[in-house]
């Protein structure tokens, strides 16, 4: 059983039995507020240092782990999954004083949302950790084998990148969910997760590394940074030669900050402004209902649609009927001109409300005359990360497939879509509009770089 999260004042958890744990945690207690910084705390060159430690002991383990049996690494995700329910009277308490701090602190009404834990969010992050165990294990998977004309056979061959800092706003289960994915990748982690959710996030890591403590697994496999120091930040993502790759999930600001700073490479996504393309010959109904959902179910997350493009021939059956339904869910639509007359209510779009990402109950309305035409826009106001066709037209569903350049392509189905779980990755490290190492949604195979293995028979190149 996980232990709840009253730690005492002047020590840390009990020691593990593990002998590769060398190191104690960062930090022994929690803080009386996230907010603030322990009074102990030293200055940031010293956790600086703290910092680099963490990463040579998540180097130690990820060294050992690279040799650990999928079976092992499943069991561990298996207790993580038990621990989570096991647990949940603990993780609602922690999150209960995170959210008193939040509301003190004024903290917006989405981020509540994100941080705020119930029963069945918990039971979500549990089943969501249970589907990576299921998963196919990616480590050491053949993703080539072929044998050359000289007899050399060549094998590439799926394997961890190392270590991996991810660094995170809000959202407790990104605590599990990210430790989940490098467990089941093979990868040592190291998780800096926003002050608004410290406690809640302490209280998950307790049960990661009891799970993993159970499993024979160093708790160093996955660690959580428990300093709220900005400097830690800076120092995980500058440690080369001891962090492999940084992921930052969060909002612009963040991201933006982390590349800044960072000498460690990172895979990333500055925002999401993802478009609904509503085609001449698109069924209305179908146009509207999408439209309507890709705006309003989760307005403040990466994969809501911010604009919806709209061609002329179909505009007046389908912009009537879609501003009805936005208006009653209180949604401030900002249009072109031309569209205007054909809702009520909406105030004329400025140059900036395009490619914007209001993360908002507020969309932007375009009227266009042509597929080429909304294809053009979206190349220039598109962040790269999901935008969608709504067509009967297979010809105009293929050339927008084609000629889209982002990490996800709908065709008739929201941008809501676009998410790890529902891609069937049980959860996802973060969503890349990169094209370098890995693009969309990230499950437990993108953690994974790979390796040549050369078999030959004594051969020697003349």
């Amino acid at each position: 059983m996980p232990r709840t999260h009253a730690r005492p004042a002047t020590t840390g958890p009990s020691r593990p039995s593990n002998p590769m744990v060398a190191a104690p945690p960062l930090v022994a207690s929690i803080p009386a507020s996230p907010v603030a910084e322990s009074a102990a705390r030293p200055a940031s060159m010293d956790v600086t240092g703290q910092i680099q430690a963490m990463a040579r002991r998540a180097r130690r383990a990820a060294t050992v782990l690279a040799g650990v049996s999928g079976l092992v690494r499943r069991s561990a995700l298996q207790g993580i999954a038990e621990g989570l329910r096991a647990a949940q009277e603990a993780l609602l308490a922690a999150n209960a004083a995170d959210l008193k701090q939040a509301r003190a602190d004024n903290l917006s009404p989405a981020l509540l949302a994100r941080l705020a834990l119930d029963a069945t969010k918990i039971e979500a992050m549990a089943h969501s950790v249970e589907e990576i165990a299921g998963q196919v294990d990616p480590v050491g998977q053949t993703i080539a084998a072929y044998d050359r004309p000289n007899g050399l056979r060549i094998e590439k061959r799926r394997v961890p990148i190392g270590v991996i800092a991810i660094i995170y706003e809000s959202r407790p289960n990104v605590t599990s969910d990210a430790a989940a994915l490098c467990l089941k990748s093979g990868n040592a982690c190291i998780l800096r997760g926003g002050k608004e959710a410290l406690r809640s996030n302490l209280a998950v890591a307790d049960v990661i590394r009891e799970a993993l403590q159970s499993s024979g697994l160093d708790p160093g496999t996955v660690q959580l940074v428990e300093t709220t120091d900005h400097a830690a930040v800076g120092a995980l993502v500058t440690a080369q030669g001891l962090v492999d790759l940084v992921i930052p999930r969060g909002g612009e600001a963040l991201i933006q900050a982390v590349v800044r700073q960072a000498s460690v490479p990172v895979i990333k996504h500055y925002k999401g402004v993802c478009h609904v393309y509503i085609d001449k010959d698109a069924d209305p109904d179908m146009a509207v209902n999408v439209a309507y959902s890709a705006k309003v179910d989760g307005c403040a997350v990466c994969n809501t649609a911010e604009c919806i493009l709209v061609h002329t021939a179909i505009a007046p059956q389908v912009l009537p009927r879609l501003a009805a339904r936005y208006r009653q869910a209180k949604v401030q639509m900002r249009a072109d001109a031309r569209s205007l007359g054909l809702l009520q209510d909406a105030q004329l779009a400025r140059d900036s409300d395009w490619g914007r990402e209001f993360l908002d109950l507020i969309v932007a309305i375009k009227q266009v005359t042509s597929l080429d035409e909304a294809l053009a826009h979206i190349a220039q106001y598109g962040s790269g990360h999901t935008d969608a066709i709504i067509t009967t037209n297979l010809a105009a569903a293929n050339k927008f497939v084609q000629q889209v350049d982002s990490s996800s392509v709908m065709v008739n189905a929201s941008t809501r879509w676009a998410d790890g779980y529902e891609y069937g990755l049980g959860a996802e490290i973060g969503i890349s509009t990169d094209k370098l190492h890995a693009r969309g949604p990230m499950g437990a195979a993108d953690l994974c770089t790979y390796k040549y293995i050369v078999t030959g028979q004594g051969h020697i190149r003349a």
